[in-house]
């Protein structure tokens, strides 16, 4: 497990950069233990983590948004697992609150927290795989997981392999070379080597009993090498090689050994010779490279003169265009006010020039001088009709009053 005052001495060490996978891989470790496949890959139909997935390098791919997104997701899980009620992050939340919370809750559980919550937001790097290995450590505390000694099994010794070698071996040779594996069609002539032991240790025995007389052959020569091609075939040896044996290493040892001594001699050979020829090339080089510089001097020094003649001239342009650019200002500034001066003059022209309120105007008095003999008319119309309602008034009022003026004889006669 990480503690959390070993990652300080860690930053200090040459090492510190590197330190990231090996905390990612003991959290891919944890989370297996906690079963984040079932309860949190499944449920968010998320891809399995890689084994390197939280740290950050130059030559990994890296996804910025889902793998922040993947570590908000894990941490409130961890942090509900270790007892803490904490609440899902969604998609869209503030990245800035999330971090606080997760940093609030790693605070609670005694982690250290020296570090600013904006390297969270990467969703990758050293401090996102310190928070998420921490959590998990609470997340094992929370329910009850303790580490055991781990459980060895017992090697299981390999079958061995029986060997032939394509060549014939004499007895000689059979401490030297190894054997391959025999081919199909020969495996019946091939002598085991446990027999031929056997069966030279009963001739020995055999020896051992010294004979009263001196034994003589009377077989032919050329029989013997007759009956000794015939057999030749059949005295392949067949040896069982342990693999494991420590004596097979040693002689492969040496043998790679020689082989290096004699490819290190032709090497050293082209080494040499590649060594001097690229020695007298620099010699060549630095030669010609003083004849050049020699040759080249006085055209050294006029690309000097030249050069700071150039500097003085770029620094004369500088302050000129200086003045220019201020001189521009001031004109621009200028033709602003010009053209808004000739705007105004412009309008006031068009104002003035414009005929068009003087035939508004007549058209008003033309109008209004109808308006008025209108007027006059109705005027003289009502006129007309009040002077005839008074005649009729005071015509009427005159016959009234002749009316009431009639003698009494006349209406008596009647």
């Amino acid at each position: 497990m990480v503690d959390d005052n070993r990652r300080g001495d860690d930053e200090r060490g040459p090492g510190a950069a590197y330190q990231m996978f090996v905390v990612m891989e003991d959290l891919l470790d944890k989370l297996k233990l906690l079963d984040y496949e079932e309860e949190v890959l499944a449920k968010h139909n998320m891809k399995a983590l890689s084994r390197h997935y939280f740290a950050s390098s130059a030559y990994m791919p890296s996804n910025p948004g889902e793998q922040f997104f993947m570590f908000t997701i894990i941490a409130s899980w961890l942090i509900n697992a270790a007892g803490r009620p904490f609440e899902q992050p969604q998609e869209y939340d503030d990245p800035n609150a999330t971090v606080s919370n997760i940093l609030s809750q790693l605070r609670a559980f005694g982690g250290l927290v020296d570090f600013p919550p904006s390297k969270l937001k990467a969703g990758s790097g050293e401090h996102v795989c310190y928070v998420l290995d921490r959590l998990a450590e609470e997340a094992l505390k929370g329910r009850v997981f303790s580490w055991r000694r781990p459980n060895y099994p017992t090697e299981e010794m390999e079958e061995e392999s029986v060997m032939e070698d394509d060549a014939e071996l004499t007895l000689s040779k059979v401490e030297e070379e190894m054997t391959e594996e025999p081919d199909d069609c020969e495996e019946e002539n091939v002598m085991d080597l446990e027999a031929l032991k056997s069966r030279t240790n009963q001739s020995e025995a055999r020896l051992s009993s010294k004979p009263d007389n001196i034994l003589e052959s009377n077989m032919d020569a050329a029989e013997w090498n007759l009956e000794v091609e015939r057999v030749l075939p059949q005295l392949k040896v067949t040896i069982r090689t342990d693999h494991k044996d420590w004596r097979i290493h040693v002689d492969q040892m040496h043998q790679h050994q020689d082989g290096i001594r004699s490819s290190l001699k032709e090497a050293k050979g082209y080494l040499d010779k590649l060594q001097e020829e690229i020695g007298k090339t620099l010699e060549k080089v630095g030669s010609r490279e003083k004849y050049i510089n020699n040759q080249l001097e006085h055209l050294i020094q006029d690309y000097r003169s030249a050069q700071s003649k150039l500097s003085e001239a770029r620094e004369c342009y500088q302050q000129g265009s200086g003045g220019v650019t201020e001189r521009t200002r001031v004109l621009a500034e200028i033709t602003e006010e010009l053209e808004k001066v000739k705007q105004e003059m412009e309008e006031k022209g068009s104002s003035m020039s414009d005929g068009a309120p003087v035939v508004k105007i007549k058209q008003s008095l033309t109008k209004l001088k109808q308006e008025i003999v209108q007027m006059d008319i109705r005027i003289g119309v009502v006129e007309h009709t009040l002077l005839q309602a008074k005649l009729k008034e005071k015509s009427n009022m005159t016959r009234d009053m002749h009316a009431t003026n009639i003698p009494e004889p006349a209406i008596g006669a009647y």
